[in-house]
């Protein structure tokens, strides 16, 4: 299996069945297909956030073939008179060439610390003319509706994940240069990655691949912060931790397990 890393979570956190037209379930169409990550994020030790990435089989739509990729973050119930989340993400990609096609946000949080934010946004991406219709309602009115110019090689965050998860082969000592546009701000990043051995969970060290960048992060009015992730080096690649180095501190997401066919394959061991 190719060298695989989960380039996704770090940046989502910076579709009902009608948006996606007649469409006809399929077998899996590729290796790493029909897994779902589930992640637990910690600040200061405490948990504060669950997490999970889920790539679903393929399906047909209009003759070509897809994946759909979901993710979601959600506050945990003993932090919810602080601040509460419930964020919905789901990107539409071609199989054959992992472009995007549409990229669905669905954000519900709001508390004392977190800023209210209820909406549902879509993009309609259109790489061939090289740009984005981005459509965006609130309390079920349409309250934007514009199209920004993009470069061919601009990429959600879903779909850029499921074209290094299952595609591209990411090598220690690379870098890797993006252009991610997930509905607010047209970034270009640069991931950097080395071989090191970590300790997670109170497991024995492991070989990984971590790879890190340094971003503006438009929540602390791009204020620098830097993101690193670390994926096993052998075996299944697995992501194993994300880290989110914040101007208001750090956020550390670990992997608890991993989902296939409805059945937990890999669990974290037992603290």
């Amino acid at each position: 299996m190719k060298n695989k890393t989960l380039l996704l979570i770090a940046i989502l956190l910076l579709l009902g069945s009608s948006a996606y037209g007649n469409e006809q379930n399929v077998p899996k169409i590729g290796p790493g297909t029909g897994k779902e990550f589930i992640y637990t994020a910690k600040k200061l030790g405490v948990p504060i956030l669950k997490a999970s990435i889920k790539i679903e089989n393929g399906f047909w739509e209009g003759g070509k073939s897809y994946y759909r990729i979901h993710a979601q973050v959600d506050s945990l119930p003993n932090l919810r008179l602080l601040f509460r989340m419930k964020n919905r993400f789901t990107s539409i990609v071609e199989v054959s060439t992992y472009t995007p096609i549409r990229y669905i946000k669905e954000i519900d949080q709001g508390g004392p610390f977190v800023k209210d934010k209820h909406y549902h946004q879509t993009l309609f991406f259109d790489l061939a003319r090289q740009k984005v219709t981005i459509e965006k309602e609130e309390n079920g009115k349409m309250t934007e509706k514009k199209e920004i110019p993009i470069s061919h090689d601009t990429y959600d965050p879903l779909s850029l994940f499921a074209r290094y998860y299952l595609k591209e082969e990411v090598r220690p000592g690379q870098d890797i240069q993006m252009s991610i546009f997930d509905g607010v701000k047209l970034r270009q990043i640069v991931f950097r990655s080395k071989k090191e051995k970590a300790e997670f969970k109170k497991d024995k060290a492991v070989e990984t691949v971590c790879l890190e960048c340094t971003t503006p992060f438009s929540t602390f009015g791009d204020q620098e912060g830097s993101i690193r992730i670390w994926y096993t080096a052998t075996g299944e690649k697995i992501p194993i931790a994300l880290e989110l180095d914040l101007p208001v501190g750090s956020v550390k997401f670990e992997l608890e397990e991993i989902r296939e066919n409805k059945e937990v394959i890999q669990t974290s061991s037992k603290e």
